[in-house]
């Protein structure tokens, strides 16, 4: 009889691409995965480490799954963290645990279920889809191109925990996203700590797909990933994308987007964190916050159609309130058209907690409010020019009153959504994963309402 996993994914995309390959091989070796915890064998927990909210999110599903199942074997990014004497952090607090291991663990994390659940056959790829086993639903997928990162902003812990930046090869990922496409996904989602430098650390070796040489650069990768979205009839959105200058050599591609309606959209992910340059020489940050105007300004006239999404951070170590309105005022010139702040939290281990004038927490979160009110208005306004124009819509589900979908400027949980009225027609009732055409007929707040 095959033993029975549960499985708790908690964290960003690059951590469900991590469940998604531990999952996958679970069901290559022929265990079955659980639907609740008194079903399962034993339980994995894919933790998150990066800020506090995150930690006591995963050290409360932890303790949940050891209450309710008692077998709890925890990866991802907690499981890297520390204590201050070097001790594992997770043993400290949950000392049941089976086994701790960090981020992109998959090896590690089959040994230990092999050590408590003896697998139930050798693998045998015939049992499991070419794609693999997929957490998202079927119509969209996440595809990681690289693990870890390079740069060492003070306010992250990231590359302690995940290491320094490792680019998978490019015929291997290009050949995911074939077989993804294939398999029906029509969104494919580009992740990695540092989608921008992809390739930067083995040099941008040349490999090959179909037959020919390409080299491992992000150029190199997006443009293979447009031809083959476009030959399936499917989008490609990029997450994660730092504005070095050698980006702007994938905006052309991306302004063709409205000629052909599939391939690369014209949706840029930037973390930009803050705009003053004295506050991102503090984070070591890449890049100054004049040239990333220069940049985005560029971008917009070589792109009219780009919508640009990024996150920022309000109170950092020794941010002053000149610096800050120099943010706002970076925001209006910008005009991001999807913006998240988060008042400064520090994380154990960053070297940002050793600052000097640290910003008291309700001068953090005042200016968190200060910002997200302006960004809010920003997006409200740029919505609203939408108005009587025809977008293109990919249906995520199906009610009563039509689809709820969403735009090329809405990435899935964390943009907005397009409410597509039912069709006049019940024959034309749509499906999730349909690419619709549909007229703005209103916008209420973040999101759009539409007809066809």
């Amino acid at each position: 009889m095959a033993g029975k996993i549960g499985f708790v994914s908690l964290g960003c995309p690059k951590a469900l691409v991590d469940s998604e390959l531990i999952l996958t091989q679970l069901s290559a070796e022929g265990y079955e995965t659980a639907k609740d915890y008194s079903g399962a064998d034993l339980v994995v927990v894919n933790t998150c480490g990066f800020i506090d909210s995150a930690v006591e999110e995963s050290l409360s599903a932890i303790g949940e799954a050891l209450a309710e199942n008692g077998k709890v074997i925890v990866t991802g990014c907690l499981g890297a963290r520390k204590n201050a004497d070097g001790s594992d952090l997770i043993s400290s607090i949950h000392p049941k645990v089976l086994a701790v291991t960090g981020p992109h663990a998959t090896d590690e994390v089959m040994q230990a279920i092999h050590l408590h659940l003896p697998k139930p056959h050798d693998p045998f790829i015939d049992l499991v889809p070419p794609a693999g086993v997929k957490l998202t639903p079927k119509h969209y997928a996440y595809l990681k191109i690289s693990e870890g990162c390079n740069h060492r902003c003070t306010f992250c812990i990231i590359p302690n925990m995940r290491g320094d930046l490792v680019s998978r090869p490019i015929g291997e990922v290009l050949l995911e996203a074939k077989r993804l496409f294939e398999s029906g996904v029509k969104e494919l989602l580009v992740v990695s700590q540092d989608t921008s430098a992809y390739g930067v650390d083995i040099q941008y070796r040349t490999g090959f797909w179909d037959g020919k040489p390409v080299k491992t650069k992000m150029f190199d990768l997006v443009n293979a990933l447009n031809q083959i979205a476009r030959e399936h009839q499917a989008w490609v959105r990029l997450h994660y994308v730092y504005p070095y200058p050698h980006v702007d050599d994938v905006l052309p591609l991306m302004a063709e987007f409205s000629e052909h309606g599939y391939g690369v959209l014209p949706y840029l992910d930037i973390p930009l964190q803050h705009a003053h340059p004295d506050v991102l020489k503090r984070m070591k940050r890449p890049a100054s916050g004049e040239k990333n105007l220069e940049r985005i300004l560029a971008w917009r006239e070589a792109c009219p159609d780009l919508v640009i999404r990024s996150t920022f951070i309000a109170g950092f170590p020794g941010e002053t309130e000149a610096e800050f309105e120099y943010l706002l005022n970076f925001l209006d010139e910008a005009q991001i058209d999807r913006a998240g702040c988060f008042a400064y939290s520090p994380v154990e281990g960053a070297t940002a907690n050793q600052l000097d004038n640290p910003v008291p927490d309700s001068i953090r979160e005042e200016r968190r409010a200060r910002f997200m009110a302006k960004a809010e208005d920003i997006s409200i306004k740029r919505l609203a020019k939408k108005l009587g124009k025809r977008i293109q819509v990919i249906i995520d589900r199906v009610d009563d009153q039509g689809g709820i979908g969403r735009s090329i400027g809405d990435a899935p949980e964390i943009d907005g959504l397009v409410r597509v009225l039912a069709p006049s027609k019940p024959s034309k009732r749509y499906r999730a994963g349909d690419i619709i055409r549909a007229t703005v007929v209103g916008a209420q707040g973040h999101d759009l309402v539409a007809e066809t």
